[in-house]
């Protein structure tokens, strides 16, 4: 600004090593690892600490939100003795002289706790999947805020309680994280309600017709969400749910369509990235032991959940929906990792 600045006094508090790792005012684009490697310096910029603000911000409007709509916030274990979904993308951990795993997701215990007379609840805590996933959208922790509401009459009750939380989410920022979102230089749309519904049919055809082909029970992928994204975005529309997926393809706790060969699950996509699955769920004791029969699951292996079923459960559905993927959409940041102070993905452990 061309002002100059004599101190009448100065006080060294500590001294700084030189060369420093990497610039902190330069404009020079600095490699990925090397940002992450030296966090501590990478933060000394305005736009980068700015993100992480918008980020506390963030997640202290869910809280908001969700209290204001009547949700307890819980907290679940995060070692357990078997997976909320099964399949290969646990991290398994020795405990003590037994066998556990990081959870994936809190899934099964905030069902549970549907039968106990806490009707909604929510949790905001790390998550962990053993994906060997080197890409920008993949990492191996992160922050999952996770919802459960029991009383429903069907998941429309669901997607609509997302929408309250997007929608406060987005106004409260623009509102109390202006200062940081003009130091970004992002001014962030507020859809418009209610968020357009796709079947998981329509999407296919889309991507197809796009040039990707796929068939009925394939899960849609990186491509094929950017190309329904790509689609959506020529209507003029960012947010947008996913309906009636195959039920052979969702978990044995999602309830089914009956007669047909459909689920009562759903995904959230936003800027044609996944941000959100959910759905209502199975309540019905038989019918959920059956399903994961079903599923090849042994119903021996699930006895402190199935029990709470066993006694009494009303009718319940939810959401998990990733805080990192939610913040990197709604800023347009290249990469996850941008969202995350210290990440962790298959090649790095450290800091």
């Amino acid at each position: 600004l061309g002002l100059e600045v004599i101190p009448s006094a100065y006080e060294l508090h500590s001294e700084a090593g030189v060369p420093l790792p990497m610039g902190v005012i330069d404009k020079v684009n600095v490699e990925m690892d090397t940002r992450l490697n030296n966090r501590f310096m990478d933060l000394r910029k305005p736009e980068i600490k700015a993100i992480f603000e918008l980020k506390s911000i963030m997640v202290s409007l869910i809280e908001e939100t969700v209290r204001e709509n009547g949700f307890t916030q819980v907290y679940t274990p995060k070692i357990s003795a078997a997976g909320a979904e099964g399949g290969a993308e646990l991290f398994k951990i020795k405990y003590f002289d037994k066998d556990a795993f990081l959870s994936q997701s809190p899934q099964l215990y905030k069902q549970v706790l549907m039968s106990t007379g806490l009707d909604r609840v929510f949790e905001i805590a790390p998550a962990f999947r053993a994906e060997q996933s080197n890409t920008n959208r993949h990492v191996t922790e992160f922050i999952s805020f996770d919802g459960e509401m029991s009383w429903i009459q069907s998941m429309d009750d669901v997607l609509a309680m997302i929408e309250t939380i997007i929608d406060h989410v987005i106004t409260g920022l623009k509102e109390k994280g202006k200062k940081q979102l003009e130091i970004i230089g992002k001014d962030i749309v507020v859809p418009s309600r209610p968020y357009p519904k796709l079947t998981y049919s329509e999407c296919l055809k889309i991507v197809n017709d796009g040039g990707l082909p796929l068939k009925n029970g394939d899960d849609l992928g990186t491509e094929g969400e950017k190309i329904v994204g790509e689609y959506m975005a020529k209507q003029g529309k960012e947010m947008y749910f996913i309906v009636e997926y195959p039920e052979e393809a969702k978990p044995f706790y999602i309830m089914e369509k009956d007669g047909t060969e459909f689920s009562y699950a759903f995904d959230l996509d936003y800027k044609g990235q996944e941000i959100s699955s959910g759905g209502q769920r199975e309540h019905r004791y038989d019918r959920l032991v059956a399903r994961m029969e079903k599923k090849g699951l042994n119903p021996d292996d699930f006895g402190f959940y199935l029990d709470a079923f066993r006694y009494g459960m009303p009718p319940h559905g939810g959401w998990g929906i990733g805080i990192e993927r939610l913040l990197v959409k709604m800023l347009d940041l290249p990469n996850i990792r941008e969202a995350i102070l210290f990440p962790r993905d298959p090649s790095r452990l450290s800091p």
